[in-house]
């Protein structure tokens, strides 16, 4: 299995899966219709193939993205993402994988209606 490193490992300050963050206060035009779409990111309970998609961050640009590191560690911990889990374990810095503060549990939860 060849070896990667993440671009990104610690959550930034605007992350929506924080809960103290106000998704619509997320800036560079994140939008609840934006946010929707990710949906297809997100492991459906119980499928071990995963999610082929990962969420990249809001502050990634369009060519260079980067994961969203609230969802990495939803993904691999509640998440039940098995193969992110999988990829996971070819990946160099993952034990610099930083949260801040207490995170949503679910998706939907991220951007309250």
């Amino acid at each position: 299995m060849a070896k990667w490193k993440l671009k990104r490992t610690k959550q930034c300050a605007t992350c929506p899966w924080r809960l103290d963050v106000d998704p619509y206060d997320i800036p560079d035009g994140y939008t609840k219709e934006l946010h929707e779409n990710l949906s297809c990111t997100i492991a459906e309970q119980g499928d071990l193939r995963g999610s082929s998609s990962a969420m990249a961050c809001h502050k990634s640009k369009e060519g260079d993205e980067m994961h969203c590191v609230g969802w990495l560690i939803n993904q691999l911990g509640i998440g039940n993402n098995i193969g992110l889990r999988m990829q996971m374990m070819s990946c160099e810095n993952a034990k610099d994988i930083k949260v801040f503060g207490e995170q949503h549990q679910h998706f939907l939860d991220t951007i309250p209606e």
